[in-house]
């Protein structure tokens, strides 16, 4: 999880991305740092509306694809087609309770060299878009 990030942190963020921050993108981005679980655009959605009278379902996915083109979060699609929103876009591995479907970050200072394995691996003439390394389990709160 970010630290406790400010309106002229989360501005300065966004702005340095080119994106101009409006109101909903500040509470969206706000959203994704403050609550590190890897939310859909309707998860998004659902929590910002009561408090965002005037957000709508096409503001979120309009804003959430912005911010991943503009590389300020990164998606995941861990499984079931379901596109997932991270505000963490260093490289990390993923884990996911099976029992509850959160997902966590790993932090992983490793992570480059397996990376680099992979890539050393693939076939002649290949060319990779996206690495994402995700491990499925049980999280510690559902254990107990």
């Amino acid at each position: 999880m970010y630290p406790a990030l400010t309106d002229t942190d989360i501005t300065s963020r966004i702005t340095a991305c080119g994106i101009r921050p409006s109101l909903q993108r500040i509470q969206i981005y706000r959203y994704l740092c403050n609550n590190p679980v890897h939310p859909t655009a309707e998860t998004v959605y659902t929590a910002l509306a009561p408090a965002i009278p005037t957000l709508s379902r096409t503001t979120v996915y309009n804003t959430l694809k912005l911010f991943h083109e503009q590389q300020l979060v990164q998606t995941l699609t861990i499984e079931n087609d379901e596109l997932r929103y991270d505000a963490d876009t260093r490289d990390h591995l993923h884990f996911k309770c099976s029992c509850c479907g959160e997902v966590y970050d790993i932090p992983s200072d490793g992570i480059q060299n397996i990376h680099t394995d992979m890539l050393e691996r693939l076939p002649s003439g290949f060319v990779p878009k996206k690495i994402q390394t995700f491990i499925w389990g049980i999280c510690i709160s559902c254990r107990q």
